[in-house]
């Protein structure tokens, strides 16, 4: 394929912090976040056109000229199909919204122990925004990825009424999570922190990870810890 200096989306990832506003903006699927930072897949899917920059309150993107190869509509779309969304609408996994959860008058002293109390989209720290209207005076629950399917009352006891993040200390690449749980924590009116994590020694890394950010954050916020065990039993639940 011929290559030609035109115009095409540079991302400042020192500036970035992985919101994913940028990848929703994006109709032709050209970014995406990899270890907490947005990256162009492919010089191919880009436009140019840089319908990502409004959406970056980072100013982390900006139109370089530079050399590259042609934009590729048809290829832009088939890799949208690929991803599971269409051409034209962004990624539906990066796009932030809140969910209504309006219960039944008839059935709400009885609500089943399985309904969803999950409020917010995206949940996972990587992807969740610095900023939403969702996270004004909201209770916050960060939580380690196994906690959900260790304690079977997560949605009834420990999501209700809050809006949740989850993370897991271990496996992921932590390195951009401190920054970006810090920014949410400072730049936002949040209540309260509840942190719930596995009896299993790496889990704990997810408590840490509050108590810095809560530091950093410059604000005084109250700090609940709830330990879970590997049979599904709350083991602590600590102020």
């Amino acid at each position: 394929m011929s290559v030609l200096k035109r115009k095409i989306i540079f991302i400042d990832k020192e500036k970035c912090d992985g919101c994913g506003h940028c990848v929703s903006a994006c109709a032709e699927g050209a970014l995406q976040i990899v270890n907490g930072k947005a990256v162009l897949v492919s010089d191919i899917y880009c436009d140019g056109l840089g319908a990502c920059i409004g959406k970056c309150h980072k100013d982390a993107i900006r139109i370089e000229e530079r050399e590259a190869e042609p934009f590729n509509e048809e290829a832009a779309k088939a890799e949208c199909e690929t991803k599971g969304h269409r051409h034209n609408a962004g990624c539906p996994g990066m796009r932030s919204f809140s969910i209504s959860r309006e219960k039944n008058a008839e059935n709400t002293s009885s609500a089943r122990k399985w309904d969803s109390e999950l409020t917010q989209w995206p949940v996972q720290l990587h992807l969740v925004p610095v900023n939403a209207p969702y996270w004004d005076g909201a209770e916050l629950l960060l939580s380690a990825d196994c906690v959900p399917f260790a304690y079977a009352g997560f949605h009834s006891e420990l999501l209700k009424g809050k809006k949740v993040i989850n993370a897991c200390p271990k496996l992921d690449d932590t390195g951009p999570y401190l920054e970006k749980l810090t920014g949410i924590l400072r730049e936002n009116n949040i209540k309260s922190i509840t942190a719930a994590h596995m009896e299993v020694p790496c889990c704990s890394g997810i408590v840490s990870l509050a108590e810095k950010a809560i530091e950093n954050c410059g604000r005084k916020i109250p700090f609940h810890i709830i330990k879970i065990g590997i049979k599904g039993e709350i083991l602590s639940n600590t102020i």
